[in-house]
């Protein structure tokens, strides 16, 4: 065993979260390019990005370089989840689950007491970790994927301002690595 020679395996790579800023824009359309028929364009994004009072767009980064993004629109005590995207070859290592973390701070943060989002029917593992945000499926949209035929699936959670929707972030704050819980 390696441990038993003094040798320990590495570190998983720390993932930082951010604002969106313009000059992330080529790591983002990259990873946009790679998980949608259908992307969207830059101009889009930097017209999201300059809405600052009801929109939080975020992106995780390993070693300056964009693994993955997010983005939100809070209009009044309402919020909705855009869109959560991480490149392929970085799945399945929580960043997706750090951007719905620090983007629930945000809809918490902008006054939000309900939040809401489309996923494709088919997505299993998203719908999974929306589930793990409270999230519930509340109805569906048809053919909402035009470029794929597929229908959304609406997920809600509401009471985000309450102290168990708090202990409900805290605990999923305890299992990422470098996250201070809210």
């Amino acid at each position: 065993m390696l441990r038993s020679r003094g040798i320990s395996e590495p570190e998983a790579p720390r993932v930082e979260v951010i604002r969106m800023r313009r000059r992330h824009l080529r790591g983002v359309m990259a990873i946009e390019r790679r998980v949608y028929a259908r992307p969207w364009s830059p101009n889009l994004f930097v017209a999201e990005m300059t809405e600052s009072n009801n929109r939080c767009y975020l992106v995780a980064r390993i070693d300056k370089v964009v693994v993955g993004y997010a983005g939100l629109i809070c209009y009044g005590d309402e919020a909705h989840v855009t869109n959560v995207a991480v490149d392929p070859q970085h799945q399945r290592h929580r960043i997706a689950t750090r951007l719905m973390y620090e983007q629930m701070l945000q809809a918490i943060d902008l006054g939000a007491r309900a939040v809401s989002l489309e996923v494709r029917v088919t997505n299993w593992d998203a719908q999974r970790l929306y589930a793990r945000f409270g999230f519930r499926p509340v109805g569906i949209r048809r053919n909402y994927y035009q470029e794929v035929h597929e229908d959304a699936l609406i997920m809600w959670t509401d009471d985000v301002r309450t102290e168990e929707y708090g202990r409900r972030l805290e605990s999923i704050a305890g299992g990422l690595a470098g996250v201070r819980p809210a």
